[in-house]
């Protein structure tokens, strides 16, 4: 799929670079070939990047499987918990709240309800299909892979989970739900404004500190979160295509409309 994307790309421009002889028509202005081959290589970056964290994820689950946790896990782990600041503990608890039980589901459809409220289907599509659907394929993984949580005799286990380890399911909500918000905010809000950063910073804390409170609070090792991390990354990307085809086809519809 990515290649053949690549391929197209590279044919357009090279089709758009050369003199069309049946017609007679010039070659694109300069500007318009640098600008051309820029998206192709910023395309090719991106399906090297993409393919270069599936690749990792795909080594990095299959050890998984087999290995109940990594001699870094441990270390990292402790590490971890070894931190003793004021109000941290409750901070990690905080943190993790928004990803448990089913406080996911409810803030999802919640926030994909007031998108529909304010007549924006692309965008509570895409949050059920990133954070919802995400979480779906996230418990395939699980059970694919089978691997037990930490036990309490290798660290402080403060919340303990019945379900497997791998990849962590907190992480994966919060890429999804939070990371989708995060790019809409980019997208639509004004460039500059303070309702922009506030917007960005709220949507990019939880997904940063999600991980780190899996481990603090000792329901992951390291390793979960960042195969959720990855994983759930890719997933995100994938909606984010998904969801800017919908925009597309909703502005091409309202253009033909009109």
């Amino acid at each position: 799929m990515f290649g053949s994307n690549l391929k197209r790309d590279y044919n357009s421009f090279v089709q758009h670079d050369e003199p069309d002889e049946s017609n007679g028509s010039a070659p694109e202005a300069p500007q318009e070939r640098r600008r051309r081959l820029r998206a192709v290589r910023r395309l090719w970056r991106a399906e090297t990047a993409y393919l270069t964290a599936l690749a990792v994820f795909a080594v990095l689950a299959f050890l998984a499987r087999f290995n109940a946790y990594f001699g870094w896990d441990l270390r990292a782990a402790r590490a971890v918990q070894s931190i003793d600041l004021p109000g941290f503990a409750a901070l990690m608890r905080f943190v993790s709240f928004w990803g448990s039980g089913i406080t996911p589901w409810i803030i999802t459809s919640a926030v994909a309800l007031a998108f529909l409220a304010r007549r924006r289907r692309s965008e509570a599509a895409g949050v059920i299909l990133s954070a919802g659907v995400g979480q779906l394929v996230n418990r395939l993984i699980k059970l694919l892979i089978a691997r037990p949580r930490p036990a309490s005799d290798l660290v402080n286990v403060y919340e303990v989970v019945s379900s497997e380890s791998f990849p962590s399911g907190h992480v994966a909500f919060y890429v999804g739900f939070f990371g989708f918000l995060f790019f809409v905010a980019f997208a639509l809000l004004p460039r500059n404004s303070w309702q922009r950063r506030a917007a960005l910073t709220i949507t990019a804390l939880p997904v940063a500190l999600v991980g780190l409170s899996r481990v603090y609070l000792g329901a992951h090792w390291p390793s979960d979160t960042l195969g959720a991390y990855l994983v759930n990354g890719l997933w995100l990307a994938f909606c984010l295509t998904v969801y800017r085809r919908w925009k597309a086809r909703g502005r091409m519809q309202a253009s033909g409309a009109a």
